[in-house]
Protein backbone atom coordinates (compact mmCIF):
# COMPACT_ATOMS: atom_id res chain seq x y z
CA UNK A 1 0.00 0.00 0.00
CA UNK A 2 1.30 3.09 -1.17
CA UNK A 3 1.84 6.07 1.45
CA UNK A 4 -1.51 7.83 0.43
CA UNK A 5 -3.34 4.90 1.05
CA UNK A 6 -1.81 4.51 4.20
CA UNK A 7 -2.75 7.50 5.71
CA UNK A 8 -6.45 7.46 4.17
CA UNK A 9 -6.80 4.25 6.06
CA UNK A 10 -5.48 5.59 8.93
CA UNK A 11 -7.57 8.43 9.44
CA UNK A 12 -10.49 7.62 7.23
CA UNK A 13 -12.81 5.68 9.93
CA UNK A 14 -13.31 9.08 11.69
CA UNK A 15 -15.33 10.39 9.17
CA UNK A 16 -13.85 13.95 8.40
CA UNK A 17 -14.44 15.34 5.05
CA UNK A 18 -12.53 13.99 2.15
CA UNK A 19 -11.10 17.16 1.18
CA UNK A 20 -9.43 17.29 4.59
CA UNK A 21 -8.46 14.01 4.61
CA UNK A 22 -6.31 14.32 1.07
CA UNK A 23 -5.48 17.58 1.96
CA UNK A 24 -3.91 17.35 5.10
CA UNK A 25 -2.06 14.04 3.64
CA UNK A 26 -0.60 15.89 0.68
CA UNK A 27 0.90 18.32 3.02
CA UNK A 28 2.66 15.79 5.01
CA UNK A 29 3.80 14.01 2.17
CA UNK A 30 4.91 17.45 0.64
CA UNK A 31 6.64 18.13 3.94
CA UNK A 32 8.85 15.21 3.95
CA UNK A 33 9.46 15.76 -0.12
CA UNK A 34 11.17 18.95 0.66
CA UNK A 35 14.15 19.58 -1.02
CA UNK A 36 16.91 19.82 1.62
CA UNK A 37 16.23 16.45 2.86
CA UNK A 38 18.64 13.67 2.20
CA UNK A 39 17.66 11.21 4.97
CA UNK A 40 14.28 12.60 6.66
CA UNK A 41 12.22 11.72 3.28
CA UNK A 42 9.19 9.47 2.79
CA UNK A 43 11.79 6.72 2.45
CA UNK A 44 12.37 7.28 6.27
CA UNK A 45 8.75 7.73 6.89
CA UNK A 46 7.81 4.50 5.17
CA UNK A 47 10.35 3.00 7.04
CA UNK A 48 9.53 4.11 10.29
CA UNK A 49 6.01 2.63 9.27
CA UNK A 50 6.84 -0.73 8.57
CA UNK A 51 8.79 -1.30 11.20
CA UNK A 52 6.83 -0.32 14.43
CA UNK A 53 5.68 -3.19 16.59
CA UNK A 54 2.28 -2.41 16.85
CA UNK A 55 1.30 -5.61 18.28
CA UNK A 56 3.05 -4.26 21.37
CA UNK A 57 1.07 -0.85 21.73
CA UNK A 58 -1.67 0.23 23.67
CA UNK A 59 -3.08 2.49 20.71
CA UNK A 60 -1.40 1.27 17.78
CA UNK A 61 -3.07 4.08 15.93
CA UNK A 62 -1.53 6.61 18.01
CA UNK A 63 1.65 5.48 17.30
CA UNK A 64 0.81 4.78 13.95
CA UNK A 65 -0.26 8.68 13.51
CA UNK A 66 2.67 10.15 15.52
CA UNK A 67 5.13 8.33 13.11
CA UNK A 68 3.22 10.26 9.86
CA UNK A 69 4.05 13.14 12.17
CA UNK A 70 7.52 12.32 13.91
CA UNK A 71 9.14 14.22 11.12
CA UNK A 72 6.81 16.28 9.75
CA UNK A 73 8.56 19.36 10.42
CA UNK A 74 12.19 19.04 9.80
CA UNK A 75 14.70 22.25 9.89
CA UNK A 76 18.50 20.84 10.66
CA UNK A 77 19.43 24.35 11.53
CA UNK A 78 16.35 24.81 14.39
CA UNK A 79 17.46 24.31 17.82
CA UNK A 80 16.86 20.98 19.58
CA UNK A 81 13.63 19.61 20.33
CA UNK A 82 12.11 22.41 18.19
CA UNK A 83 11.10 20.12 15.25
CA UNK A 84 10.01 18.33 17.53
CA UNK A 85 7.19 20.82 19.13
CA UNK A 86 6.70 22.22 15.82
CA UNK A 87 5.69 19.10 14.28
CA UNK A 88 3.37 18.14 17.67
CA UNK A 89 2.05 21.44 17.02
CA UNK A 90 0.80 20.38 13.82
CA UNK A 91 -0.41 17.30 14.75
CA UNK A 92 -2.70 18.87 16.60
CA UNK A 93 -3.80 21.14 14.54
CA UNK A 94 -4.42 18.84 11.84
CA UNK A 95 -6.12 16.00 13.98
CA UNK A 96 -8.92 18.38 15.08
CA UNK A 97 -9.37 19.27 11.51
CA UNK A 98 -9.92 15.59 11.04
CA UNK A 99 -12.07 14.79 14.16
CA UNK A 100 -9.85 12.53 15.54
CA UNK A 101 -11.35 11.17 18.98
CA UNK A 102 -9.42 13.05 22.13
CA UNK A 103 -7.42 10.16 23.26
CA UNK A 104 -5.29 10.46 20.15
CA UNK A 105 -5.48 13.94 19.27
CA UNK A 106 -4.07 14.04 22.96
CA UNK A 107 -1.19 10.86 22.56
CA UNK A 108 0.07 11.85 19.07
CA UNK A 109 1.61 15.24 19.83
CA UNK A 110 3.27 13.57 23.07
CA UNK A 111 4.41 10.89 21.11
CA UNK A 112 6.08 13.13 18.47
CA UNK A 113 7.85 14.52 21.69
CA UNK A 114 9.13 12.13 23.04
CA UNK A 115 11.69 11.27 19.63
CA UNK A 116 13.39 14.43 20.77
CA UNK A 117 15.88 12.20 22.77
CA UNK A 118 14.18 8.92 22.55
CA UNK A 119 14.34 8.21 26.25
CA UNK A 120 11.32 5.73 27.20
CA UNK A 121 10.19 4.86 30.38
CA UNK A 122 8.78 1.19 30.79
CA UNK A 123 5.67 3.21 31.48
CA UNK A 124 5.25 4.24 28.19
CA UNK A 125 4.60 1.63 25.79
CA UNK A 126 3.59 3.59 22.68
CA UNK A 127 6.75 5.64 22.89
CA UNK A 128 8.73 2.50 22.94
CA UNK A 129 7.29 1.28 19.58
CA UNK A 130 7.66 4.52 18.39
CA UNK A 131 11.28 4.82 19.59
CA UNK A 132 12.35 1.86 18.34
CA UNK A 133 11.18 2.11 14.75
CA UNK A 134 12.49 5.76 14.50
CA UNK A 135 16.33 4.14 15.70
CA UNK A 136 15.76 1.24 13.92
CA UNK A 137 18.28 2.75 11.29
CA UNK A 138 21.40 2.22 13.74
CA UNK A 139 20.98 -1.29 13.81
CA UNK A 140 20.90 -2.13 9.92
CA UNK A 141 23.28 -3.21 7.79
CA UNK A 142 26.61 -1.41 7.62
CA UNK A 143 26.06 -0.83 3.93
CA UNK A 144 22.69 1.13 4.80
CA UNK A 145 24.42 2.31 7.87
CA UNK A 146 26.76 3.93 5.62
CA UNK A 147 23.97 5.51 3.68
CA UNK A 148 22.15 6.82 5.82
CA UNK A 149 25.21 8.66 7.61
CA UNK A 150 26.22 10.09 4.36
CA UNK A 151 22.34 11.68 3.65
CA UNK A 152 23.00 12.84 7.46
CA UNK A 153 25.82 14.51 6.90
CA UNK A 154 24.67 16.34 3.57
CA UNK A 155 21.51 17.45 5.47
CA UNK A 156 24.28 19.25 7.81
CA UNK A 157 25.80 20.48 4.94
CA UNK A 158 26.86 23.71 6.12
CA UNK A 159 28.84 22.80 9.01
CA UNK A 160 33.01 22.62 8.46
CA UNK A 161 34.28 19.46 8.63
CA UNK A 162 35.80 19.57 12.21
CA UNK A 163 32.15 21.12 13.37
CA UNK A 164 30.47 17.71 12.07
CA UNK A 165 33.04 15.49 13.38
CA UNK A 166 32.72 17.20 16.94
CA UNK A 167 28.97 17.39 16.83
CA UNK A 168 28.36 13.87 15.42
CA UNK A 169 30.73 12.53 17.67
CA UNK A 170 28.96 13.50 20.47
CA UNK A 171 26.11 12.07 19.66
CA UNK A 172 27.74 9.01 18.68
CA UNK A 173 28.92 9.07 22.31
CA UNK A 174 25.98 9.55 24.01
CA UNK A 175 24.13 6.55 22.28
CA UNK A 176 26.78 4.54 22.69
CA UNK A 177 26.50 5.61 26.86
CA UNK A 178 23.29 4.03 27.25
CA UNK A 179 22.99 0.60 28.95
CA UNK A 180 20.36 0.01 26.07
CA UNK A 181 19.51 1.59 22.26
CA UNK A 182 16.24 0.14 22.47
CA UNK A 183 13.20 0.47 24.16
CA UNK A 184 11.67 -2.89 23.94
CA UNK A 185 12.79 -6.17 24.57
CA UNK A 186 11.83 -7.35 20.01
CA UNK A 187 13.64 -4.06 19.66
CA UNK A 188 16.55 -5.09 21.32
CA UNK A 189 17.10 -8.51 20.26
CA UNK A 190 17.10 -7.52 16.61
CA UNK A 191 19.10 -4.30 16.32
CA UNK A 192 21.04 -3.50 19.59
CA UNK A 193 24.01 -5.62 18.48
CA UNK A 194 24.17 -4.41 14.74
CA UNK A 195 23.71 -0.90 16.43
CA UNK A 196 26.03 -1.23 18.78
CA UNK A 197 28.56 -1.93 15.98
CA UNK A 198 28.30 0.83 13.56
CA UNK A 199 27.95 3.41 16.66
CA UNK A 200 31.56 2.23 17.19
CA UNK A 201 32.61 2.15 13.97
CA UNK A 202 31.60 5.36 12.98
CA UNK A 203 32.86 7.17 16.08
CA UNK A 204 36.28 5.25 15.54
CA UNK A 205 36.38 6.71 11.92
CA UNK A 206 35.30 9.95 13.33
CA UNK A 207 37.90 10.10 16.20
CA UNK A 208 40.84 9.38 13.75
CA UNK A 209 40.22 11.97 11.46
CA UNK A 210 41.21 14.51 14.64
Amino acid sequence: MDLTARWASAVGPWGGPPEVVAQVGADLLARYAEPHRRYHTTAHLHAVLDLLFLDLAVDPGAVALAAWFHDAIYDPRAPRGANEEASAALASAALASLGAPPAIAHSVPRLVMTTVDHVIGPEDPDGAVLADADLSILGASPEVYGAYTAATRDEYGWLTAEEWRLGRSAVLQGFLNRPRLYATDRGRARWELAARRNLGAELASLLAQA
